[in-house]
C-alpha cells in the first residue's frame, strides 16, 4: 500500500487543474492520515475556486464594455509621499485575461506584487509608465502632476486605447472615452492591474534612491511620512527628490 508520505508527494505536484483527478484516487482510502491529507488539499482547491470566482467578479467592467477592442486600465501611485516621483501606470489586458490574484496593490504583499508584474507585462496586450518628478509636482501641484503622467503614459502605449477604466478620476486633454471608477483598483482588472505596474515600478526607484541617500530609510517607507523618514528630514534636512512644498513644515 503506497504511504501517506508518498501521497503527499505525487500530491504536491500536480498542478491546480490536475489535483481534484489525483485526489479522487485516494478518496476511499480510509485511514486519517490521508482523510486529513485529501481535506488539507480540498481546501487549496476551495481557495482556488474562490479567487477564480473573485477574479471574476473584477471583470464586471471589462465585460460591460467588451464592444471597445481595446480597453486600458489607468492608475497612479505617490500622490502622498513627500519625497520621490508620482508614477502612473496603464495597462490593456488580452479580451481572454487569465491572470490571478490581481487587487489594489496595496492590498498586495510586495512579493506577490513583483510576481504579478512580471505575468502582467508579460501576457498585456500593451502596457506603459510615466514618472513626474518632484520638481515638477511642486511646479504644478499634485494633481496636475497625476493628470500628466497618466496622459504621458497612456502617449506610450503601443495600442491606442479605445476606452479607458480610471481609478477615481477623469484624465483632462484626452480624447478617448473614459470610465471613472471609485476604488476601480479593486473593482476592476484592467485598474487593479495598473495599479501593481506602477506600484513596483515607483518601489524599485525608491529602493534605488535609498542607496544614495540612505538615512532617510527609503527603501521602507518609499518616501512616505513615517516617523523615521520626518525625523532624517529634521536632522539632515532635504534631498533633491524632496516635494519641497510637501516638507515645509517640517523644515
Amino acid at each position: 500500500m503506497i504511504s501517506i508520505s508518498d501521497i503527499n508527494k505525487e500530491l504536491e505536484q500536480l498542478n491546480i487543474n490536475e489535483l481534484k483527478l489525483g485526489m479522487d484516487k485516494y478518496s476511499n482510502d480510509t485511514r486519517q492520515g490521508v482523510i486529513k491529507l485529501l481535506e488539507k488539499y480540498q481546501k487549496k482547491l476551495d481557495k482556488f475556486y474562490a479567487e477564480l470566482e473573485r477574479t471574476e467578479k473584477l471583470k464586471e467592467f471589462e465585460k460591460k464594455y467588451s464592444d471597445y477592442e481595446f480597453i486600458a486600465g489607468i492608475d497612479e501611485v505617490g500622490r502622498g509621499p513627500l519625497a520621490g516621483p508620482v508614477v502612473a501606470g496603464v495597462v490593456i489586458l488580452p479580451k481572454d485575461c487569465d491572470i490571478l490574484y490581481i487587487n489594489d496593490s496595496k492590498k498586495l504583499s510586495e512579493k506577490k506584487r513583483e510576481e504579478l508584474y512580471d505575468v502582467i507585462v508579460e501576457k498585456a496586450v500593451a502596457y506603459a509608465t510615466a514618472v513626474v518628478s518632484p520638481q515638477r509636482i511642486d511646479e504644478i501641484n499634485i494633481l496636475q502632476a497625476t493628470y500628466e503622467a497618466m496622459r504621458e503614459a497612456i502617449n506610450k502605449l503601443s495600442v491606442k486605447p479605445t476606452l479607458l477604466l480610471n481609478d477615481a478620476v477623469n484624465i483632462p486633454g484626452v480624447d478617448i472615452k473614459q470610465i471613472p471608477i471609485i476604488k476601480g483598483d479593486a473593482k476592476s482588472i484592467s485598474i487593479g492591474a495598473a495599479s501593481i505596474v506602477a506600484k513596483v515600478t515607483r518601489d524599485r526607484m525608491m529602493v534605488s534612491y535609498d542607496e544614495i541617500y540612505p538615512e532617510y530609510g527609503f527603501a521602507s517607507n518609499k518616501g512616505y511620512g513615517s516617523e523615521q523618514h520626518i525625523a532624517a528630514i529634521k536632522k539632515y534636512g532635504k534631498t533633491p527628490i524632496h516635494r519641497e512644498t510637501f516638507i515645509k513644515n517640517f523644515l
